[in-house]
């Protein structure tokens, strides 16, 4: 790999936001998005889900992301300091980057009423324009695994003994 030269005296050189020394050539999450005479740019991973995660949130009819266990996990992991911080905490949503492509996987849980082949090609669209717009990768698939259905009766059910009068005083 070549390194770009500078060619006003004093300018400075590219660098890595973050690093603390000289870049070496092992940075496994990023990955190149632009290489021009001028510098270069990468883009995390994590930034990829990020910006997948939010996409597929943005659609109707998406309830939430990931399956039961998944959810459960980041809820807890939510609540340790600083257990919410990093690439792992998208519940639901896993990439694969490369230098010029973009796969994901997206594990859904869909409002009950929804079409799920309707609500599935939404998502994909959604998903594919936000990640290529905002990164310049080519997001290559969008596979998409919807886990559970939600019930609107499944948050009411502690309110039907309440509205039955007693049996007993």
């Amino acid at each position: 790999m070549t390194t770009p030269t500078s060619k006003t005296p004093g300018s400075a050189t590219p660098s890595t936001v973050g690093s603390a020394g000289p870049v070496t050539g092992s940075v496994a999450p990023a990955r190149l998005a632009d290489d021009t005479t001028q510098g270069k740019t990468t883009i995390a991973a994590s930034v990829v889900q990020k910006i997948a995660g939010i996409a597929a949130r943005e659609i109707s009819g998406v309830f939430a992301m990931g399956g039961g266990v998944s959810r459960a996990f980041g809820a807890i992991r939510e609540r340790i300091p600083g257990g919410g911080a990093g690439a792992s905490n998208i519940a639901g949503v896993q990439v694969e980057v490369g230098e010029k492509q973009a796969a994901i996987d997206l594990d859904i849980v869909v409002e009950y009423g929804a079409s799920i082949v309707e609500l599935a090609r939404a998502v994909r669209r959604n998903v594919i324009t936000a990640v290529e717009r905002m990164t310049g990768l080519e997001v290559i698939e969008v596979n998409i695994a919807v886990n559970d259905i939600h019930l609107p009766d499944a948050d009411d059910e502690g309110e039907l003994p309440v509205t039955q009068p007693a049996r007993v005083e």
